[in-house]
């Protein structure tokens, strides 16, 4: 037994005696590269420099596996259709599938057009290994130098994998995802395979999609046939087809062409005389001036026909739900709203989608321009609904035993740390339901959350048409859970329809190249159910008209039909909502900025009721109205609407109304009604000889076809401060024209 003990321990000894010289044989070899003075200084910024950069290299590689899930499928199979869509009425307005063409081999394509394209996209594009470090260097500083961005640092199979797999979106999680999937790319495919995919698969504008498509579209020749001019013009819209496209604006696109022709002449691919014939002579397209393609709704009627269809390939032709007129006045509205105001509430981007409350779909906005994002945010994006969530928070209320006369206290709550205030920190006290949601009051809704719980109303929310998965969290009742515009207009679509749940549709049939019907909505889908009890949604709606037309919705008001809506505000004003319904049509509309930056204090009550009011008002002209359940019809008298600044301020929406849009107030309308009824008791004036420009007296007596004036002396004029009595009027050539709500007076 000492015998076994001496062994072990001698064992450990010399066990632990040798790794203790050995690790100070290595440190004193170590001792060799030891450096002192300003030398140490340099070696430990590179040491931590490399240790920083592995880590970010790790950091970036983790944000980028995301989009390589996308490689996993068949990424290279083309579209599996060639769809013909029609608006409702018969009319062909675009095409999609048979646009991703790439039956024109590389090698058919002409030189010229490939000449064009590395020249203008990316001249070293045969050596860089799928991002061009010198470019993007010589791009910087370009771009410092000038003090804004002048060139692009993306190389071409960056291009391609932004195109292939991701969003126009401009982040920095993007570029990392492009810059992996790029170097993923070269390590697959060939240079000229990258080549051939990005000459077919790059947006064009009007529609299309590769060099062949668009050569058809504006020359009206194949691709293998287009001269330098062409193809000069063709390689121009790679940058911006919605700026450029020679349909669109010709001038711009034939300087855009003539650019490309110095860019060929700069990368030595031509001569300055081989370009001089392109120069003088610039291409014509042909005429596309009155082209219009809905093109965010084709992208999603293409998508509902893939559904449909279950993958089998067809030739189809598919009649829409799409309406042209009312797509143009969204897009009119989003646009020049934007282009008016978005400057001053410091927003970007908008979405909005309207629909028939059979859930038809008649225009989606998906975005201000399509050749520049593809992006379809009336669909895809994921945004905070702010207070626009709140109709399914009171409706899973109404469901559970409140009525909209409930009594519920607008006060201090405190759950698990987290405080909701209301805008502006107040507090009412003892409110009703209606009078909650009328003004947006934050804390009744978080109370009702806490009272009838968060699964229910995810629940109803389901049920309303919402499909997004919803996060139940505390600020789950505040619009805290991510929704899409469809799924808003789903929702409240469903509120419009009396509880029967919409589910929105751009497909109302589909035929085979023979012209057999082979899906026809009508039939081939199943009856709505009904998703919310009909008495509640009467009540719910009562409530929302209250909200629209005395809360934060004012500014969505128009004269010949009723509406219920509700805005939605978000923390840091990043987006501004309206959602809302007639008897007729639902509206839903998103407005803020790709990039979630904060606007300059947006409300839901401000830009978006706005643009929702440009719409709406016009679809509603000329049509019958229908009652909203709950509410009713066109009401006895108009719908009069008072300040609206005054308004959002109580309402806890406090954003500046602009000028242009400022609406009567109260005072002005009592003033307006007195002039009116002083002007109808007026008797009936008789002819008489004007005595010089003295003051003038006006009246039209009902069923009289002239206008008839006496001379009123200066004397007997009231004073101007006497406005409930008389108004002063103006000299004889003069002309008061009063403008109501678009309505000339």
């Amino acid at each position: 037994m000492l015998e076994a003990d001496s062994f072990i321990d001698a064992f450990f000894y010399s066990l632990l005696d040798g790794v203790k010289r050995g690790l100070e044989g290595y440190s004193a070899r170590l001792e060799r590269f030891n450096v002192k003075g300003w030398r140490r200084v340099l070696v430990e910024l590179f040491s931590d420099g490399l240790t920083m950069g592995a880590g970010g290299a790790v950091l970036m590689l983790a944000l980028a596996i995301p989009a390589f899930d996308e490689t996993h499928d068949d990424w290279r199979g083309q579209a599996q259709y060639s769809v013909v869509f029609l608006d409702r009425y018969g009319n062909e307005i675009g095409k999609r599938g048979i646009l991703h063409n790439d039956s024109v081999p590389l090698d058919e394509i002409p030189d010229h057009m490939i000449k064009a394209t590395l020249a203008t996209e990316d001249r070293r594009f045969y050596e860089h290994f799928g991002i061009d470090v010198m470019g993007t260097f010589r791009a910087l500083i370009e771009n410092m130098r000038h003090k804004t961005v002048v060139q692009g640092g993306s190389s071409l199979t960056q291009q391609l994998a932004k195109n292939l797999f991701l969003t126009n979106e401009r982040t920095i999680e993007r570029k990392i995802k492009e810059a992996f999937l790029a170097l993923w790319l070269e390590t697959h495919l060939t240079k000229n395979e990258i080549l051939k995919l990005y000459l077919d698969r790059a947006y064009l504008g009007g529609g299309t999609f590769g060099v062949d498509a668009a050569a058809e579209f504006y020359f009206g020749k194949s691709v293998r046939d287009i001269n330098l001019a062409e193809a000069a013009m063709i390689a121009g819209l790679f940058k911006a087809p919605g700026r450029y496209a020679p349909h669109i604006d010709l001038p711009a696109a034939r300087g855009r062409a003539n650019t490309v022709l110095q860019n060929m002449v700069e990368a030595g691919f031509m001569t300055e005389g081989q370009v001089f014939a392109a120069r003088r002579s610039p291409a014509t397209p042909v005429d596309r001036s009155g082209h219009t393609a809905p093109d965010y709704f084709l992208d999603w009627a293409f998508e509902e026909v893939r559904r449909i269809t279950g993958g089998k390939a067809f030739v189809l032709t598919a009649k829409t739900t799409v309406d042209m007129t009312l797509q143009q006045v969204a897009e009119e509205a989003v646009e020049s709203n934007l282009r008016q105001y978005g400057k001053q509430y410091g927003a970007s981007q908008a979405a909005m989608a309207m629909a028939d409350l059979d859930g038809a779909v008649r225009a989606m906005v998906g975005g201000r321009d399509y050749g520049e994002s593809q992006f379809n945010r009336a669909t895809s994006a994921l945004r905070q609904p702010g207070s626009s969530f709140k109709p399914y928070v009171y409706m899973t209320a109404l469901a559970n035993g409140y009525s909209p006369q409930s009594i519920v206290a607008d006060a201090p709550i405190t759950i698990g740390g987290w405080s909701p205030q209301n805008y502006g920190r107040r507090f009412r006290g003892n409110i009703t339901l209606t009078t909650a949601l009328q003004y947006s009051v934050n804390t009744v809704a978080v109370r009702l959350a806490q009272a009838v719980g968060r699964d229910k109303i995810v629940e109803t929310a389901k049920n309303m048409g919402v499909n997004t998965p919803l996060v139940i969290s505390k600020s789950l009742p505040l619009g805290a859970s991510e929704v899409t515009v469809m799924d808003q207009l789903a929702g409240f679509g469903t509120l419009a329809s009396g509880g029967l749940k919409m589910t929105p549709y751009g497909i109302v049939d589909i035929r085979d190249g023979e012209g057999n019907v082979i899906y026809r909505h009508s039939t081939d889908e199943p009856p709505r159910p009904m998703a919310v009890p009909p008495e509640k949604v009467a009540e719910l709606n009562a409530m929302l008209y209250q909200a629209a037309n005395n809360g934060t919705g004012r500014r969505a008001l128009f004269p010949t039909a009723p509406i219920a809506g509700k805005t939605g505000t978000t923390n840091a004003y990043r987006d501004g909502w309206f959602c809302g319904f007639t008897g007729n049509y639902v509206a839903a509309i998103w407005v803020g900025n790709d990039d979630f930056t904060s606007t300059r204090r947006m409300t839901g009550g401000s830009l978006p009721a706005m643009t929702w009011n440009k719409l709406m008002s016009y679809a509603h002209n000329g049509i019958e109205i229908k009652p909203i359940p709950g509410v009713g019809g066109v009401p006895d008298e108009p719908v009069l609407v008072a300040d609206a600044e005054a308004a959002a301020r109580a309402a806890g929406e406090g954003a500046t109304v602009p000028a242009e849009s400022l609406i009567l107030s109260k005072q002005s309308e009592n003033l307006l009604y007195e002039i009116e009824r002083l002007m109808r008791q007026a008797p009936a004036l008789q002819p008489a000889v004007s005595q010089g420009p003295s003051a003038m007296l006006r009246a039209r007596e009902s069923g009289m076809d002239a206008w008839q004036s006496v001379p009123a002396p200066a004397s007997e004029m009231p004073a101007p401060a006497d406005v409930s009595a008389a108004v002063q009027e103006p000299e004889p050539e003069e002309v008061i024209e009063i403008t109501i709500r678009g309505n000339k007076s």
